[in-house]
């Protein structure tokens, strides 16, 4: 699929989302990045840092092939992906999150 822009993907990346043990996934892995780095700044070990994205795209890539039964959307579009992947943490962080959520400001984040 082509996508002009972020706003056109956003919707795209909710169904491709559509299941709450998805979107948990997604959740755990993301937070699992955050651990990382501060772990590797606490610690001083920077080497913990190239853990990160391995555990963050291995749970998600799981939640992908095994529950969703879908292909990932990094594969077609990383970046907007990677971006999507944080506007979901985010709204999922500051408010229960329903993939029907879809509203204008929220495809504005």
């Amino acid at each position: 699929m082509k996508f002009r822009n972020y706003s056109e993907f956003w919707p795209f990346y909710l169904t491709q989302h559509s299941k709450s043990s998805t979107r948990a996934w997604h959740f755990v892995g993301t937070s699992c990045v955050f651990v990382c780095v501060i772990l590797a700044v606490v610690l001083n070990n920077y080497w913990l840092l190239l853990l990160a994205p391995v555990i963050a795209y291995g749970l998600a890539w799981f939640s992908h092939f095994f529950i969703e039964g879908n292909k990932p959307a990094t594969f077609g579009h990383p970046f907007w992906s990677l971006r999507a992947d944080f506007h979901l943490y985010a709204l999922m962080l500051t408010k229960p999150f329903r993939a029907k959520d879809t509203s204008t400001r929220d495809r504005q984040m």
